[in-house]
């Protein structure tokens, strides 16, 4: 039996036991991959909201990092059989094929509550997380003897800082993390079917049938394909507008950000405490604790968010936006802030009262090569709308330093504006 054959057979044949989901209906997994969702490990993530948050406006928002974790390995599970379809597909070695397969499954194993809100922390990427539980035990003994795989090749797939000079790995790290890779195309379709939003839907059939092996360059898009990436892309802004972004979502994520961040700050916890938590576990270590720092985490927990009273564009090319970026220097304008309302109020506002967000960058840049005739041509260069000046606009449209104020402090402030672009002007 030609390789090809054999791994065809295998993904025809091997994956029998079913899971129900309600957007890709059955989800099919191997005896091993089985074992490995039964696992302590995996199940902890069925404990971690998928968008953090964002339950406190979108109330449907309440699907897990399991759930989705589910969706990306259906979805390459479908990728991975509709290259093998294309004659000029390499030959992938099964163990090969597995490992990736594998590696879907476990991609977000590092995460905890609020990873991708807090990336101004001093953390570990979840990524390396996810790479260190996979080449511990449990894991790494189910992965090796249930799974038939090597644990160090599925945690190189997934992290990249991992040196690993296998083809193999290259390749499959470039369907794990793309344009249109499995990880986008549930996130963004999940995300929007539990909040009740239009805006993330995608047409899977069309944006995998749209993709090919290439010898040079892993994959390809047919220059057919250019609309799925749009809509992935215009679903992504979309999504960060309404959703990700929304106005009361970046509250609470600020609240939490700066009540850790004053934490580790003041020694009140230590940097790892973080790690290996659940939702539930997160608020119970740190809501119930005493402390102004941890205020900020109880009052998210019992939705009583601070109040977003001003706006102003983040321009990046100004310097004194730019110093914003950083926590401590944030926290020097947030002073300057409650100086500014101790002068016309008469009363300075507590430390946690006052807090200035500033989003990090997002970008809409796509690198994906486009067979376009005989040529292949970098993807912004193939007659995409997504040129390098409209993906800056989205960029700058989503960003906005924000001025959030307690309830009681933002009563007494009769020009919030005033305050934000006081604090925020050159000097």
């Amino acid at each position: 039996m030609r390789v090809k054959e054999r791994v065809r057979w295998h993904l025809d044949h091997d994956y029998r036991n079913p899971i129900r989901d309600p957007l890709w209906s059955h989800i099919h997994l191997s005896d091993g991959l089985l074992a490995v969702v039964e696992s302590v490990p995996f199940q902890q993530l069925g404990r971690i909201k998928q968008l953090g948050p964002a339950h406190l406006v979108y109330p449907g928002a309440t699907h897990t990092r399991l759930a989705h974790s589910l969706g990306v390995y259906h979805i390459a599970h479908r990728m991975i059989r509709t290259l093998l379809s294309h004659d000029e597909c390499p030959d992938l070695d099964l163990e090969a094929v597995v490992a990736y397969l594998c590696a879907a499954l476990l991609h977000d194993l590092g995460h905890f509550p609020f990873t991708h809100s807090l990336k101004e922390l001093p953390l570990d990427h979840h990524e390396t997380l996810a790479a260190r539980l996979i080449e511990q035990e449990p894991l790494a003994s189910l992965i090796r003897d249930r799974v038939g795989v090597d644990p160090s090749f599925v945690a190189a797939i997934i992290d990249e800082s991992i040196d690993d000079e296998r083809d193999e790995v290259a390749f499959f790290r470039t369907l794990l993390s793309g344009a249109l890779d499995p990880d986008k195309l549930d996130y963004l379709n999940r995300d929007a079917y539990f909040c009740g939003v239009p805006y993330g839907m995608q047409d899977i059939d069309f944006a995998l049938s749209r993709i090919r092996p290439h010898s040079a360059h892993g994959i390809i898009l047919e220059q057919s394909g250019i609309s799925a990436v749009e809509n992935v892309l215009f679903s992504k802004y979309l999504m960060y507008r309404a959703v990700y972004w929304h106005r009361n979502v970046r509250v609470a994520t600020a609240m939490i950000k700066t009540g850790l961040y004053t934490a580790l700050a003041e020694g009140l916890i230590p940097l790892d405490s973080l790690y290996g938590l659940t939702d539930e576990t997160f608020y119970n270590g740190f809501a119930s604790r005493d402390g102004r720092p941890f205020e900020l985490i109880r009052r998210v927990h019992d939705r009583q968010l601070h109040i977003a009273v001003a706006d102003a564009e983040y321009i990046e090319s100004e310097p004194h936006h730019a110093r914003l970026s950083d926590l401590a220097y944030r926290r020097g304008v947030e002073d300057r802030v409650r100086s500014l309302i101790a002068g016309t109020t008469g009363r300075a506002p507590d430390p946690e009262d006052v807090i200035i967000d500033v989003p990090e960058a997002v970008s809409f840049e796509v690198r994906f090569p486009v067979l376009s005739g005989d040529r292949i041509i970098d993807y912004p260069n193939a007659g995409t709308v997504f040129t390098p000046h409209v993906v800056g606009d989205f960029t700058r449209t989503l960003r906005r330093i924000r001025l959030m104020l307690s309830p009681a402090v933002a009563d007494r402030c009769a020009q919030p504006q005033e305050l934000i672009d006081a604090a925020i002007a050159s000097n």
